[in-house]
């Protein structure tokens, strides 16, 4: 088993299946305390899709390390754009000043978490496999985070 603990993710942030996105560097030291969400709008083409989302702290040197994820397997028959509401993990955490925040969104995180197939099959039985392709929207899509010393 695996030590929990934060890890490099520039190998994961590399791959073509991994949206990443990067804001500017840090002006202060940035406090988070409490539960962490993403709306996330997106359409598939299969209606039967997990997103994961994973926040990371980028430091000067441009290490990318996971602070806090989750994962949201969409209801099945999910067609059109839908906004999916991913909830992370709670964290307690502080981004230092010049740090940047990244955000990851992939369709899943295996072996972290069970695939999903694509095809509605139940996971401990699915014998066929089907790419997912998926549209993300940034329009309406967003990152929740819990700021201490926010109002």
């Amino acid at each position: 088993m695996k030590e929990a603990r934060q890890r490099d993710n520039r190998d994961i942030e590399a791959r073509p299946d991994v949206l990443v996105y990067t804001g500017a560097p840090l002006s202060r030291h940035l406090d988070l305390v409490g539960p962490v969400s993403a709306t996330v709008r997106v359409r598939t083409d299969t209606g039967h899709a997990d997103l994961f989302v994973r926040l990371c702290d980028v430091d000067a040197a441009g290490v990318s390390r996971n602070v806090t994820d989750g994962i949201l397997r969409l209801p099945p028959g999910s067609e059109g754009v839908v906004a999916a509401e991913i909830e992370l993990h709670p964290t307690g955490y502080r981004f230092m000043r010049g740090h940047r925040l990244r955000v990851q969104v992939a369709g899943g995180a295996f072996p972290r978490f069970a695939r999903n197939h694509g095809t509605g099959e139940p996971v401990g039985q699915a014998v066929r496999t089907r790419p997912t392709r998926f549209e993300i929207f940034l329009d309406g899509s967003w990152l929740m985070l819990p700021v201490l010393g926010a109002s």
